[in-house]
């Protein structure tokens, strides 16, 4: 997976073998993933769902990192990391991984789901598996349901071949005429239909109260189509018929100097993201060769770009069997706590509580629902003059939004930085911001070169003679479903220095603002690297001083070569250093006189871990950070993120004590690396004792 970490001590930091490459970080990353899906401790609808995430995060994958890489390739530009791999290297190793990983993961859902839904209930049949009675009922939705929607596309002299959309399951058709001809032809498998078709059961009597729920049997929808081809062929003999699957480039480029306006420019990305090129081809194992000679010929790809697959294609189509309505296989429901702070009496407002004392929320263990109450509490109340607030991914159906709107009509001035760039949210963000913009919102898309990752919202409130602001600070999006789903923190303040320097964000986003030096807050790219290597300097200065030099930092990526040099100076010192990192982690633990002080654990478990949080001991007068950014070249240089304090001791207690020492006491999801980039769960599968952080969290959030 990654290179070999080296024998000994290396002559100096910038050895390459002191890093690992950031793509197959990712990968190794999907690897823990599917091992989720392994695990029998969790629901089987869970396991499937785990593994639906693998299909769509290597989708996503090919899309945005192969194709940048490709587009290294093609443009003869050589970079490189500082693990040194060149892109043509790093794409041989990609190739070899993921071939590893699909077939584990075909393996996984083949030979260990399948069986375990059938055992439920829940059969997943091929065409030749079908009863008569099965046959039948197939052959009647094809009929009723699924032939109007379909349309064959020949391709011959007189018809181009046609287009491929990104994403797409398709399947080439071999078919002879009567003259004994072979033709070929596409057909598309409709998104617009359910992926699972329900095949009928011989009529039995009512089940009794609390019995089992009656078994279901389904057929892939590609199974069908390719059962029934003759129905679009009439006249013809279908000779064979194989799925294909297409991924292209989908990593939107934008000229953004060359841009007019960044909002047509985005619609036209959005819509131009279906003819990106082809960067991948999935097939299966039986198709010929003559088909796919005109598959690779017609889109482009060549050999390295085709993957030879067994069973399913797509493998996120999975999660249609994930969504199924069996509550008995998935996670006990689970309701957020509603933070104590404002379980307050009926006559203290919201505001009142944010004036008393800074209030920290954690989600998805406590209710998101305070955040959506502040704006429209802010939308509503005659005193509040105006809100800003920045938007980077909220989802369809939206009550911030909505709020927001509310607000128009009450009069407010509000102001609405809503990122564009947004990586497969710009289709819905650009409707959000027609939307706010008609209804008289100022809305800015962006800014040049700089992708808006902040979360902020400020609420400017008319208090007697004087305007006092409150401020909410965030780790995750202004987004209700993913603050059910994903681990973030959140904290309400009304601290007039966190407040001006807020309000200072906000001027540099909206206008002209080249505000360096903020008071608290730590803003990428002003001041953020050159102030948080400041603190880690300081910790190995306290710790040269007095010892006990401490850091705990978690994060969704460690890929900053600035920043791990810097750490390894740290260990190197004698400072501890505990590392959270879920995702990609280039920096390697465990080197003998490099990195000896460092642990890095990972966790993946029921909900996505998203936040961030920088612990600083600081000779025993602690001092936390939490924001946005992850320690990446990108978010550290070419976005605006936001780290901000936290500086009620009782605040800081509970971060250090409860949520941190929660992860890093985890035995049940937590993954140990080593040196050589590899991970170790710390609790096999099937284990009777150990500590679920997670699980933890939600019983004492």
């Amino acid at each position: 997976m990654s290179r070999k970490s080296p024998a000994g001590p290396p002559d100096h930091l910038d050895d390459p073998h002191l890093y690992v490459n950031r793509e197959l970080g990712l990968l190794a990353f999907q690897w823990r993933v599917l091992e989720e899906a392994r695990d029998s401790d969790n629901p089987l609808l869970e396991r499937v769902r785990f593994l639906s995430i693998v299909g769509s995060n290597l989708d996503e994958f090919f899309m945005v990192r192969v194709a940048g890489l490709r587009a290294q390739m093609d443009a003869g530009i050589l970079e490189f990391g500082p693990d040194r791999m060149s892109p043509s290297a790093q794409l041989t190793a990609i190739r070899r991984e993921v071939k590893r990983l699909q077939d584990a993961a075909s393996t996984c859902f083949e030979t260990e789901l399948k069986p375990l839904l059938a055992a439920e209930g829940i059969r997943i049949l091929s065409w030749s598996e079908l009863t008569a009675h099965q046959t039948a009922a197939a052959r009647r939705h094809f009929s009723e349901i699924i032939f109007p929607v379909l349309t064959p596309l020949a391709f011959d002299l007189g018809r181009p071949f046609p287009h491929i959309s990104n994403l797409s399951l398709n399947l080439a058709v071999s078919i002879r005429d009567q003259e004994g001809v072979e033709h070929f032809a596409r057909v598309k498998i409709p998104h617009s239909l359910p992926a699972l078709v329900p095949l009928a059961h011989p009529r039995k009597p009512a089940a009794k109260r609390g019995a089992r729920p009656k078994p279901e049997t389904f057929v892939w929808l590609e199974d069908v189509i390719a059962a029934n081809l003759g129905a679009l062929f009439p006249g013809m003999e279908v000779v064979e018929a194989h799925p294909f699957h297409v991924i292209r480039d989908a990593d939107i480029a934008i000229k953004e100097l060359e841009a007019e306006d960044l909002l047509e420019t985005m619609e036209e990305g959005v819509r131009q993201r279906k003819f990106g090129s082809v960067v991948r081809l999935e097939v299966n194992r039986q198709m010929p060769r003559s088909i796919l000679n005109i598959l690779m010929q017609n889109l482009e790809v060549d050999s390295s770009e085709v993957f030879r697959g067994n069973g399913l294609l797509g493998m996120s189509r999975v999660e249609a069997i994930a969504a199924m309505d069996r509550p008995e296989l998935k996670y006990r429901p689970f309701t957020p706590a509603h933070p104590p702070e404002f379980r307050s009496p009926v006559d203290e407002d919201l505001f009142t509580v944010i004036r008393r004392r800074d209030v920290l929320l954690h989600h998805p263990f406590q209710s998101f629902q305070p955040v959506v109450d502040f704006l429209r509490k802010a939308a509503h109340d005659p005193d509040v003059l105006a809100i800003k607030v920045v938007l980077y991914r909220v989802g369809r159906n939206s009550p911030v939004v909505e709020a927001l709107l509310d607000a128009v009509e009450e009069g407010k001035q509000v102001a609405v930085l809503m990122e564009l760039k947004a990586r497969f949210d710009e289709e819905s963000n650009i409707e959000w911001a027609k939307t706010l913009e008609s209804a008289g919102c100022h809305v800015v898309y962006g800014l040049v070169g700089l992708k808006i990752h902040a979360k902020a919202a400020i609420v400017f409130r008319r208090e007697g003679e004087r305007i006092q602001p409150y401020v909410h600070l965030a780790t995750g999006n202004y987004n209700v479903v993913t603050a059910h789903l994903y681990t973030d923190l959140g904290m309400f303040t009304s601290n007039a220095t966190l407040a001006a320097d807020t309000s200072h964000l906000f001027n540099f986003l909206t206008g002209y603002s080249a505000k360096r030096d903020y008071a608290k807050l730590l803003v990428a790219p002003a001041n953020l690297r050159e102030r948080f290597e400041a603190l880690v300097r300081r910790e190995i200065a306290l710790h040269k001083r007095e010892g006990g030099g401490h850091l705990i930092f978690k994060m969704n990526a460690l890929v900053d070569p600035g920043i791990i040099r810097l750490l390894y100076q740290a260990s190197q010192a004698g400072v501890r250093i505990d590392l959270l990192v879920r995702g990609i982690c280039c920096l390697r633990p465990g080197i003998k006189g490099v990195s000896e002080t460092i642990r890095v654990t990972s966790i993946v478990g029921r909900f996505l871990e998203h936040s961030r949080i920088f612990w600083f001991r600081n000779g025993g007068e602690q001092e936390v950070y939490l924001g946005s950014a992850d320690m990446m070249p990108r978010n550290l240089n070419q976005r605006v993120e936001l780290l901000f304090p936290v500086e009620d001791p009782e605040l800081k207690k509970r971060i250090r004590g409860t949520i941190l020492e929660a992860y890093l006491a985890d035995t049940v999801k937590a993954r140990v690396m080593a040196a050589d980039g590899s991970y170790k769960r710390l609790r096999k599968a099937g284990a009777s004792k150990g500590r679920n952080s997670q699980e933890a969290l939600q019983e004492n959030p």
